[in-house]
């Protein structure tokens, strides 16, 4: 019996390292070439490891959420051919590196990182040979759906614990088709199906079950942002009511008579254009604070990040030199980064250099929200929903389009006057909206 090697792949470039973000296998399953064993997280990009070969499981050296360098070895297979490529004996891993390289989504900052350790050469071979004979699979992977006992954590991938937890569904109670019993999603289909089964006369079911759920990936890589911004960052709120009941009709308007070339627009490019006007007259917003140094970095061009709620979690695509766009040319970058950020291809750059940033719940929008700084900004405005209420025009009560902008800013660097000011100056911008389009 030998043994294969499954080191981590050069996965990008500039990359050094990765973080696990999920097993497919256990030790002890069968695999056959070119089955996916596991899948690591660089740059908000999920990449899939494969088998090189048919074999067992005979080691795996991560768990989900560790680090693993470019070139380490992350999993052993145990196969039916005679010597080994590979020492048998299990190595450590490096675990001098503790983070893993992933695209700062909150942040939009990155640093370069070390070149990888030095590695022993690969020897695993992706691919067979065009000419190679067809070969009968020396294993097989169990096919018979396997139901995980009460004392067993059931095999699943984060998404399908997801939509279980979603859906109230105890994956005890599935029986997994996959290899080792592993449950996949038309295994949740098919409990769904059959319907739940009763548990007590009443129809009701005690629980005591207790899932751990390890932050892993981008969820990891928010909630460290969040803390450091809270942490670190003393936030004051402002929140301001804002008539756009004129705005809303010129955006009507302007959207009846657009070119077919011209993209729809939305609220967003109007007020990322009265931002920049008010950060004109106020350029201390648009700035980031490095608290070590105790230095102030005012930037020239207005880089406003997007926070889009993705699959994955958060994230905050940039629209660069928004100093220097139109309102189409804001609705073009807008789609364009939207789009990239769902689908997961948005780039580094894409996803860094944000000055000050702009948060929305769209549709779902409360009347107030408090949103946290994207660190290390100095201000980030939340867009609230958009109601027709009763409004006092000094002489009765009329229906008018109210929305609320709620205003975070970092108290260290902006009195509460001057944030009134500034948010004030993107109120009257809204509510008379010629004024954007004034030099």
């Amino acid at each position: 019996m030998g043994e294969r090697a499954i080191k981590l792949p050069d996965v990008g470039e500039g990359v050094a390292e990765a973080e696990l973000v999920e097993w497919h296998v256990k030790i002890g399953d069968a695999v056959r070439e070119d089955d996916i064993v596991a899948a690591v997280m660089t740059d908000k990009a999920t990449v899939e490891i494969p088998a090189p070969c048919d074999g067992e499981i005979a080691w795996l050296g991560a768990d989900v959420g560790d680090v693993v360098a470019v070139g380490s070895v992350i999993v052993r297979i145990r196969t039916g051919e005679a010597g080994s490529d590979e020492d048998p004996t299990p190595k450590p891993m490096d675990d001098g590196a503790e983070e893993a390289l992933i695209a700062d989504g909150l942040s939009g900052e990155g640093e370069d990182l070390p070149p990888p350790p030095a590695t022993e050469p690969e020897t695993v071979d992706r691919k067979p040979a065009k000419d190679a004979a067809p070969r009968e699979p020396s294993l097989k992977r169990p096919t018979r759906p396997v139901a995980a006992t009460s004392a067993d954590k059931p095999l699943a991938s984060p998404a399908v614990r997801l939509r279980a937890r979603d859906a109230g569904i105890d994956l005890r109670q599935v029986a997994g088709s996959g290899p080792a019993g592993r449950i996949t999603h038309d295994d949740l289909d098919q409990f769904v199906a059959k319907g739940p089964k009763a548990a007590s006369p009443a129809g009701l079911m005690r629980r005591t079950d207790v899932e751990d759920i390890k932050l892993v990936g981008l969820r990891r890589k928010i909630a460290e942002k969040m803390a450091i911004a809270k942490r670190h960052i003393p936030h004051i709120t402002y929140v301001e009511e804002v008539d756009m009941s004129a705005l809303e009709d010129l955006r009507a308007a302007l959207n009846r008579d657009k070119r077919q070339d011209q993209p729809k627009l939305t609220l967003l490019p109007f007020l990322m254009r009265a931002m920049v006007k008010a950060i004109a007259a106020q350029p201390q917003f648009n700035s980031h604070f490095d608290d070590e140094a105790n230095i102030i970095h005012r930037h020239g061009g207005v880089h406003i990040g997007i926070a889009a709620q993705t699959p994955s979690g958060l994230v905050v695509p940039v629209a660069k030199h928004c100093e220097a766009r139109d309102l189409w040319e804001y609705a073009a970058e807008v789609g364009r980064l939207s789009d990239a950020a769902k689908s997961g291809t948005a780039t580094r750059e894409e996803l860094s250099g944000s000055t000050i940033t702009i948060t929305s719940l769209g549709a779902l929008g409360g009347i107030v929200t408090t949103p946290v700084i994207n660190h290390p900004e100095v201000a980030i405005i939340g867009v609230n929903k958009m109601a027709i209420r009763p409004h006092w025009d000094g002489t009765a009560f009329v229906p008018r389009r109210m929305m609320n902008l709620s205003c975070s800013f970092d108290h260290r660097i902006i009195d509460g006057h001057d944030a009134a000011v500034f948010v004030q100056r993107i109120k009257t911008l809204l509510e008379t909206p010629a004024m954007i389009f004034v030099a």
